[in-house]
């Protein structure tokens, strides 16, 4: 036979045979969490001051939302993507000496700036955390009351940041989320996707709200595990 009859037997030969995928070669990944792959936010890393707007407080009734939450003298709490430490302040002194506030946040310039502010105000009943963007790195089963304030929108792993918060979590605690609406990336995300996630992490709805803004774009969820 000659070596140019030999060629095309060879070449038909690999043709005809079934494909094998080439090992090494990318696939594509389905989700593994239906939150996971959704539209997000930068997190905001801009000037810190521009959350102690005067009459914040009154907008968002910041102590209606603490009596929500449950957030009492002795009560440890978690303030997640505390930013500027605006709500950690203020849960720092409904807590008093005999409770706690943890000021979560992945940005360590916001990390610095709450340590500073915890010193100039004297308080020694707040720890800062620089957290991962799936976990919150919180205490085993200490906390009696959790707040993302208005950050929800940049988490991009949520379902696993809430899934992980859930073992830190203490019998009876409360999960509240303030948001507002939104596609994902114009710095909101809608309260349907957001109560879907919590779900698949495990956890109930118990309340919304719409008292925080007057706007209505804005909402407060409160969670408890399941």
């Amino acid at each position: 036979m000659s070596r140019h009859l030999i060629s095309i037997s060879l070449l038909s030969l690999f043709l005809l045979s079934p494909c094998q995928p080439i090992q090494g070669q990318a696939s594509t990944q389905l989700p593994t969490a239906s939150g996971e792959h959704r539209k997000t936010s930068e997190p905001y890393t801009g000037d810190l001051s521009i959350f102690d707007s005067p009459g914040r407080d009154e907008r968002l009734q910041i102590n209606r939302v603490m009596d929500i939450l449950g957030i009492s003298q002795g009560k440890i709490v978690a303030d997640i993507g505390a930013g500027s430490g605006w709500f950690t302040v203020r849960a720092a002194w409904r807590v008093g000496n005999t409770g706690f506030v943890f000021a979560v946040d992945i940005n360590p310039e916001a990390i610095r700036y709450i340590a500073h502010r915890i010193q100039e105000e004297n308080l020694h009943n707040v720890k800062t955390i620089r957290s991962k963007g799936d976990d919150p790195l919180l205490p085993v089963r200490r906390i009696d009351a959790v707040l993302l304030l208005k950050t929800y929108h940049e988490v991009s792993t949520p379902v696993a940041l809430l899934r992980n918060l859930r073992r830190s979590l203490a019998d009876g605690a409360k999960v509240g989320i303030i948001d507002r609406n939104g596609n994902g990336e114009n710095h909101g995300v809608g309260r349907e996707i957001v109560i879907r996630e919590a779900t698949e992490a495990g956890y109930q709805l118990r309340e919304q709200y719409d008292f925080v803004k007057a706007d209505g774009m804005d909402y407060f969820l409160l969670f408890t595990m399941r």
